[in-house]
């Protein structure tokens, strides 16, 4: 895009009327911040990554959510987590782009979304009044390098009620939650005390996310 300026020109023996002659000057007005890119269609990823900036497009990634029991949760994570950065990115060469993928651990034990009420009745059951793991991988896929990394944060939860967990449940907030809770939303209830990242248990560590964006050559992050 391009901006006209007029500038008067001027003599050194005569006086110009800077509303009869003009000079146009064209200046470029670039835009230098590299284009960011969410592997992601989480309305909580969306919120968080507005946190640090509003400058960002939203292209979810087509990748099957699908566990290798085979591997430890962290490295499940990781594992998702790129796989959901690359494949957006393979579309987008010249673009910084994110994936993310958060899963909740019980003595290694991964607890996803719940397929059904029942099963989100025995997830809850199994978290009450325990401390489990909330796993996060995180992945930059650049026009560069591609770095990721895993950001565990530690929940626990207070002994919960027949009643109390009915009662969630009928609020339809589980049923699309990995551990069939949101700590940010009505669920929060549940939660007796936490450690680590708060917003890596909502589903995207900020602060760990800025590090590896800064580390890809992603800068400065613009303020919203």
């Amino acid at each position: 895009m391009h901006e006209e300026i007029k500038r008067p020109l001027s003599s050194s023996n005569q006086q110009v009327d800077p509303g009869i002659r003009f000079r146009y000057v064209a200046i470029s007005m670039i835009n230098t911040t590299p284009k960011l890119i969410l592997a992601s269609q989480s309305p909580r990823r969306l919120e968080l990554l507005k946190q640090i900036t509003d400058q960002f497009e939203v292209v979810p990634s087509s990748v099957e959510e699908k566990l290798d029991y085979g591997l430890r949760p962290e490295e499940n994570a990781r594992m998702l987590a790129r796989a959901k950065a690359e494949s957006v990115a393979k579309n987008y060469p010249d673009c910084w782009v994110i994936g993310a993928d958060t899963l909740v651990t019980l003595h290694q034990e991964i607890l996803g979304k719940p397929v059904d009420v029942p099963d989100a009745e025995r997830m809850l059951r199994r978290l009450s009044g325990k401390e489990h793991r909330v796993v996060s991988g995180i992945c930059v896929v650049s026009p560069g390098k591609t770095l990721d990394t895993v950001v565990m944060s530690k929940v626990r939860f207070k002994s919960l009620t027949d009643e109390e967990i009915s009662g969630y449940i009928q609020t339809g907030e589980p049923m699309d939650k990995a551990g069939a809770y949101a700590i940010q939303g009505q669920g929060s209830f549940m939660i007796r005390e936490f450690s680590g990242s708060h917003s890596n248990i909502v589903g995207l560590p900020i602060e760990e996310l800025k590090i590896i964006l800064e580390k890809t050559g992603y800068g400065p992050i613009p303020e919203v």
